[in-house]
């Protein structure tokens, strides 16, 4: 890890005890250029850790706390009608920042949802046929309580995919836990202090798509991704954009460890947190609760590794 990662990680780690693994798959997702879905309990930190991130890494952040009386218009902005003008005028929406944080983004309508779809996959908005892109980089980082929660309704599967990791922070240990209760960690998000510009950052994110895999790497994750089709206990296994998605948090994962290349192991890092969410268990599983985890633990014991890894 460079001198940069290491200070963002330090950063964040004062006001997020005893999450270090957690701080290190979101990094990786951001060097990615991924979007990030954090499911989780209230109250366990994960406004706490974009918050924390957006200082430490100089972005402009904005939250949207989506409740079912959020419409589209919200997140993308609209047109109203200025009559000193006698024209249009557009009203960006929360959306125009660097990281976006869209709080509880299971409990708003469908048709919120689907307003990010575009966002998310192209960087841009389109409101009354104009389109305008948003500042580099952009991340969406969202959050959901577990499904069936009071309020909520499950995200459609092509919101899923879109986002690069699915992660949970959970519970601190009880160690953390009493630190937390010494020093109010939590409450002190503005001791955050900013260690790396947006340039510097972008700078990063060109460097991880230089890092080195073997043509056997590539063919080992096409090898792992066609397994969650075949196998009995997945109705519906990784798409392509998973795909592409593994390749390239694989490729972050070895620049995080202070690699110019990949190896096996930064495959099997990334690969419950990149394809867990994206598969659709079968009723069989579900029934012998089988877990999507489970499933993914099963696929590394049994594709084989490549000889040259």
């Amino acid at each position: 890890m460079n001198q940069t990662l290491f200070n963002i990680r330090t950063e964040i780690e004062k006001v997020l005890r005893g999450k270090a693994n957690v701080i290190d798959m979101v990094l990786t997702s951001m060097l990615a250029g991924g979007h990030i879905l954090l499911e989780d309990i209230p109250g366990v930190g994960k406004t706490t850790l974009a918050v924390a991130l957006s200082r430490a890494l100089s972005m402009d952040y904005k939250r949207m706390q989506f409740t079912p009386d959020v419409l589209p218009g919200d997140i993308l902005g609209f047109s109203i009608y200025d009559q000193g003008k006698g024209e249009f005028t557009y009203r960006p929406g929360a959306i125009f920042t660097n990281l976006f944080l869209a709080d509880e983004l299971n409990r708003t309508s469908p048709k919120t949802q689907s307003a990010l779809l575009e966002v998310m996959e192209e960087h841009k908005v389109t409101v009354d046929g104009q389109t305008r892109r948003l500042s580099e980089p952009f991340f969406v980082i969202a959050t959901q309580n577990p499904v069936g929660a009071s309020g909520t309704q499950k995200l459609p599967d092509s919101q899923l995919d879109r986002f690069f990791v699915k992660l949970s922070l959970g519970y601190p240990s009880h160690a953390d836990a009493t630190d937390i209760l010494r020093g109010h960690n939590m409450d002190y998000v503005d001791t955050v202090q900013p260690v790396c510009t947006c340039e510097e950052f972008i700078a990063m994110q060109k460097q991880v798509t230089e890092v080195y895999l073997k043509d056997s790497l590539l063919d080992y994750m096409v090898s792992l991704v066609e397994a969650t089709r075949t196998t009995d206990n997945v109705a519906q296994g990784v798409s392509p954009r998973g795909l592409i998605a593994l390749h390239k948090m694989a490729r972050a994962h070895a620049y995080l460890r202070g690699n110019d290349y990949c190896i096996p192991d930064d495959i099997h890092a990334v690969f419950y947190s990149v394809c867990c969410h994206r598969l659709i268990l079968s009723t069989k599983a579900r029934a012998q609760g089988i877990t999507a985890f489970d499933v993914c633990e099963q696929i590394l014991a049994t594709v084989p590794l490549p000889t040259n890894a």
